[in-house]
C-alpha cells in the first residue's frame, strides 16, 4: 500500500483496478474481501485523512472507499464495487442472503462507533501517518461522537450494548466458513464490521463469531487489526 494522488487514478485500459481506501474503513474491507475471494489484483492506495484534494481530484466530493476501475472510471458505492469485482469471472457469492443478517449487521453498525472510532487513531495506521491528518480525523469524530477519552472510558458500556447484537449473530451463523453456509454478500456485509469490532481490547466474541472471524480472515488472507 501506498499514499498517492489524485494523479495515480490517471491509468489506462488495461492497467490495474485501483483502491483509493483507509485502513480501517469497513466499506473499504468489503472490496478488499470480494478481490481476494475472486484472487483479482487491485492495487490499494491509503488516503490520507486530510487529504481531501485527492477525493475531490477523483470524483468531485470528499468520499472512501474509490474503487478506479481498469478503464479509469471512479466507483462510489462500496457495494456497487463488490458487484462489479463479483461480475468478474465465475460467482463467488453463491448463497442466499438472509434479512436476520442484514437487520443484525446494522445493528453492530450503529454500535459500533463510541468503541472503535476513537481507538482506530492509537492503532498507527497509514491514513495518520502525519500530525495534520491524525488532528484532522479528531477533530472530525468529536463532533459526531465526543471526547476520545471519555468514550473509552466507558468501553464496557458500550460492549455490553454490542454483545448483545453479537450473541445474536452468534445464532444466526451456520457455518465458519459463510454466515449462511455458502458465501454470499452476507459475508461481504458481516466480516468488516467484525474486523472492525475486534480492535477493541477485551472484546470476546461468542464461540460460532469467533470461529468465522477467524476462519473467515484467513481463508482471505489478512490479519485482524491490532487490538487496544
Amino acid at each position: 500500500m501506498q499514499a498517492g494522488g489524485a494523479a495515480d487514478a490517471k491509468i489506462g485500459s488495461g492497467a490495474l483496478m485501483r483502491l483509493y481506501m483507509f485502513e480501517h474503513c469497513s466499506l473499504c474491507f468489503r472490496v478488499r474481501m470480494i478481490a481476494a475471494l475472486k484472487r483479482v489484483h487491485v492495487q490499494e492506495t491509503v488516503v490520507l485523512d486530510d487529504d481531501t484534494e485527492t477525493m475531490v481530484g477523483l470524483v468531485g466530493k470528499r468520499v472512501i472507499p474509490i474503487l478506479v476501475k481498469d478503464d479509469g472510471r471512479p466507483m462510489l458505492e462500496s457495494m456497487d464495487m463488490v458487484k462489479y469485482i463479483e461480475g468478474l469471472g465465475a460467482p463467488s457469492l453463491i448463497g442466499a442472503e438472509r434479512p436476520e443478517i442484514l437487520a443484525v449487521s446494522e445493528q453492530i453498525l450503529a454500535k459500533s462507533p463510541p468503541l472503535t472510532q476513537p481507538r482506530y487513531p492509537l492503532l498507527g495506521l497509514p491514513e495518520f501517518a502525519t500530525v495534520a491528518a491524525l488532528d484532522h480525523y479528531t477533530m472530525r469524530k468529536r463532533k459526531t461522537l465526543g471526547e476520545f477519552v471519555e468514550l473509552r472510558a466507558k468501553t464496557r458500556h458500550y460492549l455490553a450494548e454490542l454483545s448483545v447484537s453479537l450473541d445474536e449473530l452468534d445464532r444466526l451463523i451456520e457455518s465458519p466458513r459463510a454466515v449462511n453456509g455458502k458465501l454470499s454478500f452476507d459475508d461481504i456485509r458481516v466480516l468488516p464490521l467484525l474486523r472492525s469490532a475486534a480492535v477493541v481490547k477485551g472484546l470476546r466474541f461468542p464461540d460460532r463469531v469467533r470461529s468465522y472471524f477467524e476462519s473467515m480472515m484467513s481463508m482471505i488472507g489478512y490479519r485482524p487489526l491490532p487490538a487496544i
